[in-house]
């Protein structure tokens, strides 16, 4: 039994969240038929990530490794190379497709192949002015607001 649930109701309290809403219902419809190639997803500090993916048999010429926005694309097709029959194939070589979502200021640091694992670094930098900032209150009752400019006096 599949359930989805209903954001619906956070769209009430909400403003600007419709990207993670959408993220969140996509994720749902998901399809078992993407489950390969296996990979991991490891938080390596408060704003380092690290995705590590089972690449076994391609080389680095075979992947390709790209990041359109907020989407990070990770791509393989090995060249099958035979050099007999053979009686039992378990090692996947097929072509793959992975994407996945980042959320804003994330971006890729770097990528190596090793052992057969891609490994995905990436890093998320909030810039200075998306950072959380203090907003000064005014009494309402005509003191300086703190943006005021004054112009120079002059005596007569």
């Amino acid at each position: 039994m599949k359930t989805e649930f209903d954001f619906t109701p956070l769209y009430r309290s909400s403003i600007g969240f419709d990207r993670v809403f959408n993220l969140l219902n996509n994720s749902q419809r998901l399809q078992a038929a993407d489950a390969w190639p296996p990979y991991n997803i490891l938080r390596k500090g408060e704003n380092d990530y690290a995705i590590s993916l089972a690449v076994a048999g391609f080389s680095m010429d075979d992947l390709d490794v790209t990041q359109e926005r907020n989407v990070l694309v990770v791509k393989g097709g090995a060249v099958q190379k035979a050099d007999g029959e053979y009686l039992h194939r378990g090692i996947g070589a097929q072509s793959f497709e992975r994407r996945f979502e980042l959320a804003d200021h994330v971006h890729v640091e770097g990528a190596s192949l090793a052992n057969g694992l891609l490994t995905v670094t990436l890093r998320r930098e909030i810039p200075e002015q998306a950072r959380p900032r203090r907003i000064e209150i005014g009494n309402g009752l005509g003191e300086a607001a703190p943006l005021q400019i004054e112009a120079d006096k002059q005596a007569a």
